[in-house]
């Protein structure tokens, strides 16, 4: 399995960061390859999203569903369809990282685990001469760059301004 898990701290309380979360439709505005998300449920544990994607010359439908959540901590997720991945957002409160400015501050954090070995050509319309190696070899890394992305994109709209943010990786995929 491979993972990726990244963390910043952004200057909400973790109710604000929670509710933020929650709005998984949204993501499509912070992510360059994921270009809809269509919601399928109340948005509770059983909610099923379908995650449209498109790389290079390929577009591929990713149907995830909300595994389970604790309210305001934790949010789990996993994909039901052709890749075996799974992953889930936390939430953890931390006063003391607060600047002199700002009341609190919350630690976001993104856990993602995937096999990359369950990718078959058989769920991609791969063009003729390109192998699934090759295609899972520029994928790795883009999982981790469009993991920074989002949780970069995500502080912005909490705080309401830009900023420089700092992403901790705590891990990341091997590559190939």
């Amino acid at each position: 399995m491979d993972s990726v898990e990244l963390s910043t701290v952004v200057y909400v309380p973790p109710e604000e960061a929670y509710d933020f979360l929650v709005d998984f439709p949204g993501y499509a505005n912070y992510s360059e390859h994921l270009k809809q998300v269509e919601r399928h449920g109340e948005g509770g544990p059983g909610t099923e999203y379908d995650i449209h994607l498109r790389w290079w010359k390929l577009n591929y439908v990713v149907r995830s569903e909300v595994t389970d959540f604790e309210p305001h901590e934790r949010i789990g997720w996993r994909i039901t369809k052709d890749l075996h991945a799974h992953g889930e957002w936390r939430v953890e409160h931390v006063p003391d990282e607060a600047p002199p400015d700002r009341e609190t501050a919350s630690r976001i954090r993104l856990v993602i685990e995937f096999d990359a070995d369950s990718v078959s050509s058989d769920m991609l319309d791969l063009p003729r001469l390109v192998s699934l190696d090759w295609v899972i070899g520029k994928i790795k890394p883009l999982v981790l760059n469009e993991g920074e992305r989002v949780v970069a994109r995500i502080v912005e709209d909490l705080e309401g301004q830009p900023r420089d943010v700092d992403l901790t990786l705590h891990e990341s995929p091997d590559t190939v």
